[in-house]
């Protein structure tokens, strides 16, 4: 079989498009979770869409709708405890979503309908029809603007909160919106990767951007090339090996970080020992 097989067939560039463009948009947004410490929040979040996308489908409406809802309503669940209670904030966001990843998975071996949900839950971006196409490069790229847009503003607030409300930004206003991009993001990703990896794609290009520079804007740049080209080079194999693409580009990504984690110029294994 010829290396340049893949490229014959029409699926296979539309999901190295799709793909493409969903990692750029996950490696960025990335970046702010590392420095802000929420990865837990992407893992709560990418788990927690599961009900509302099922509700979604048993109403009849666009699957996207009820998981951006229900990712919403995880986040500001996990807020309301959290300032209602002494429990930690990893605490309460493990029992949130948990307790709704349950619900759904109940909701979903309960639903009788000719439709494939599966999908959903490990991704299927080499099957991915034209209205999801259209619904993954939508809300792709409107929350890759809004991250250009604010990234300033956002990075503030991840590194400094006080420093931002010194400032005059509302501090309240950017920590919605943070969660409201996390919740696109994760309908973005749902069709490459599915609800159970797609954390991975949330956290490890931020991490491994971070091994390797300390600059920011640099950092971003980074992340996005390293998932781009993880998610390629994932769809790729997964036509060869006949495997799970999205677990094929969480292992592509994998694969990077431990080079970057050996081999890091400045906060690599190796460079730590030559330092020490």
């Amino acid at each position: 079989m010829s290396l340049l097989e893949p490229f014959r067939y029409p699926f296979m560039t539309e999901a190295l498009l799709a793909g493409a463009l969903v990692g750029a948009v996950c490696a960025l947004f990335s970046c702010y979770l590392v420095l802000k410490g929420w990865s837990l929040m992407g893992d709560a979040i990418s788990h927690a869409v599961l009900p509302g996308i099922v509700l979604a489908h048993l109403a009849g409406l666009p699957l996207a709708l009820g998981a951006f809802a229900t990712g919403l309503l995880c986040a500001a669940a996990t807020g309301w405890i959290k300032a209602a209670t002494r429990i930690k904030e990893d605490t309460v966001m493990g029992i949130v979503f948990t307790g709704l990843f349950a619900l759904g998975l109940v909701l979903f071996t309960k639903v009788e309908t000719d439709a494939h949900l599966n999908h959903i839950l490990f991704g299927n971006i080499l099957g991915i029809e034209r209205a999801d196409m259209i619904q993954t490069v939508t809300a792709s790229a409107l929350t890759l603007v809004v991250v250009l847009l604010m990234r300033r503003d956002l990075m503030l607030f991840c590194f400094d909160p006080a420093q931002a409300r010194a400032i005059g930004l509302n501090t309240g206003l950017l920590y919605y919106v943070l969660l409201s991009l996390l919740a696109g993001t994760v309908v973005a990703s749902l069709q490459a990767v599915g609800i159970i990896l797609v954390v991975a794609m949330l956290v490890t290009p931020g991490c491994t951007a971070r091994l390797l520079t300390d600059r920011f804007d640099r950092m971003l740049l980074l992340a996005a090339g390293s998932s781009v080209l993880a998610t390629c080079a994932g769809v790729y194999a997964s036509f060869f090996i006949n495997g799970s693409t999205g677990a094929c580009i969480v292992l592509a990504q994998a694969a990077l970080f431990m080079l970057a984690f050996v081999f890091g110029p400045k906060h690599g294994l190796l460079a730590a020992r030559r330092a020490a």
